[in-house]
């Protein structure tokens, strides 16, 4: 659990493309995750955790769980908002929320990840890599 100010968001918008729609002109259920990854990225840049940082420190990071549930449907041309959330924890894990707002303001979608740190060889961390922990300890959590 994290207190109210150390909660770490980052939003983007986006815009539909209409490759990411079906022949309704509705985004197809699929590239929900693809958000969720626009989403991580934006975070990364933003407070300073991209994939390339991990990559650089000799890690990876597979998702190994993700949950996506659909409210409203977003369609071709529609500009909507991505709300992540780095969800604090105390294991050697990557766990995000997200939040996807259409153009009122209503939510169209929510869901989570969760990744895990693997070395260069391959192996499962079980405890925080240096890196991340020294993240975690200048981000405040």
């Amino acid at each position: 659990m994290q207190s109210k100010e150390n909660i770490l968001t980052c939003t983007e918008e986006v815009r539909v493309r209409f490759n990411e729609t079906d022949p309704l002109g509705i985004v197809w259920h699929g590239h929900y995750i693809v958000y969720f990854e626009d989403g991580r990225e934006a975070f990364g840049r933003q407070h300073g955790l991209t994939y390339l940082d991990i990559q650089n420190a000799g890690f990876v990071t597979p998702i190994v769980k993700s949950t996506c549930e659909h409210f409203l449907p977003l369609k071709y041309g529609e500009t909507f908002r991505i709300v992540t959330t780095f969800v604090n924890s105390r294991s050697a894990k990557l766990i995000y929320t997200y939040e996807l707002f259409n153009k009122d303001n209503q939510l169209v979608c929510s869901g989570e990840t969760i990744q895990v740190f693997l070395d260069s060889n391959g192996t499962l961390c079980l405890y925080n890599p240096g890196f991340f922990q020294a993240w975690k300890d200048k981000m405040g959590l």
